[in-house]
């Protein structure tokens, strides 16, 4: 049985922070969920229909309607409950949740789906990716490299199924890496390219030939130089200022963990990598600090997370911020445009603010104008 949620509250503050005018609709505004209800992911859905409840209470309209359908993570259940979704007028869904769950739905003409994915790569043409997507994260990266004219950086991608996601984020925002590297995340392959991209043999030899040349010489202080030389693990300069890690979790520390042992450190080298979610275990990394990464507005986002404890009494999830923002977006599109034609909306250039930060939107692409931190001495600093 379809499940409607229709919540009605005053509008205090607009999800993108624009001042909307009073608009007596005519029709109801018919918005499409397509998540997982059931299946291993259920819990997921059902975090994004609470923040989409959410939304519709702060936009106060009681012309919205959300009709939430499951697609059981399934590429197949997607485009049926899709299907459904059209025959009761829909025109515009927020969903699916995982790149898998698109496959069928070119299928769909005649619907414009928003969906939670971060991947850009063989999208159907009426599928819009709204997730926080490679592009985004190293236009910030790229920021910050200029601003700070850092100018040889090295880029380090897993080989991994995102690996060719990330390679076009790249190209698309015109980042210029100094050297390029893939690796292997098999901790024993790891380490061996790490040691090479660093040369890190080489420079180990190099401290060895420099303390036996003044132990056989007749320096003064020799002593004392040799006693020094002994606390370092190699010498010789690295032809790097940079190394951007495009990788997460206990993979990305695996990295960090090799360029330590190679002699890498982030006090003499920046070590930056993409979006983390705010991850709090690398609080407690010291060893890697300070470590740097683009990510969404966190003062926006905690507040977002008291907001949705408080209603729910349970912690969001990252996705569920997402939806509550495309909700927002969907609601303003219409204020001015039949939603027949939101993927015409889609092919302008338009910037919106939501909870996450800013939107833009040019030829069925969404960006996000993302923020930057660092973590150093346990703490998150934003810089820009």
């Amino acid at each position: 049985m379809i499940k409607l949620i229709k919540i009605l509250f005053l509008l205090k503050c607009g999800i993108f922070l624009l001042f909307f005018q009073t608009v007596n609709a005519k029709e109801k505004i018919k918005i499409g969920l397509l998540i997982p209800m059931t299946g291993s992911n259920k819990e997921i859905g059902q975090s994004i229909i609470k923040a989409v409840s959410l939304a519709v209470k702060d936009i106060d309209s009681n012309s919205i309607e959300i009709y939430p359908k499951d697609t059981a993570s399934r590429p197949n259940q997607a485009l049926k409950s899709a299907f459904e979704l059209k025959e009761m007028g829909v025109k515009v869904i927020i969903g699916p949740v995982f790149h898998e769950s698109l496959a069928y739905l070119d299928e769909m003409k005649d619907l414009t789906f928003l969906s939670l994915t971060n991947k850009n790569l063989d999208l159907p043409k009426n599928v819009i990716s709204a997730g926080i997507n490679s592009t985004s994260q190293f236009n910030t990266i790229k920021k910050f490299l200029d601003k700070n004219k850092i100018e040889k950086t090295i880029f380090l991608t897993p080989i991994q199924e995102y690996e060719f996601e990330i390679k076009k984020g790249m190209e698309e925002s015109k980042i210029k890496p100094f050297k390029e590297y893939d690796y292997n995340t098999e901790p024993t392959k790891l380490t061996k390219q790490i040691e090479e991209i660093t040369k890190y043999k080489i420079r180990k030899q190099n401290l060895e030939d420099e303390i036996r040349r003044i132990k056989n010489s007749n320096e003064t202080n020799k002593e004392k130089k040799i006693k020094r030389l002994e606390k370092r693990y190699t010498i010789g300069n690295l032809n790097f200022d940079a190394v951007v890690i495009a990788d997460f979790d206990e993979s990305l520390k695996s990295v960090t963990t090799s360029l330590l042992y190679t002699d890498v450190k982030p006090k003499n080298k920046y070590f930056i990598t993409l979006n983390q979610w705010f991850d709090e275990s690398l609080l407690n990394e010291t060893d890697i600090q300070p470590i740097y990464y683009p990510s969404i507005n966190k003062e926006n986002f905690d507040n977002y997370k008291i907001k949705y404890f408080n209603a729910f009494n349970e912690d969001p999830s990252h996705l569920s911020l997402l939806s509550y923002d495309l909700l927002g977006l969907v609601y303003y599109l219409s204020l001015g445009s039949d939603l027949s034609n939101l993927n015409k909306l889609f092919k302008k250039q338009n910037s919106f603010k939501g909870k996450i930060g800013i939107f833009d939107v040019k030829n069925n692409k969404i960006n996000h104008r993302l923020n930057f931190y660092k973590i150093e001495n346990k703490e998150l600093i934003k810089i820009f």
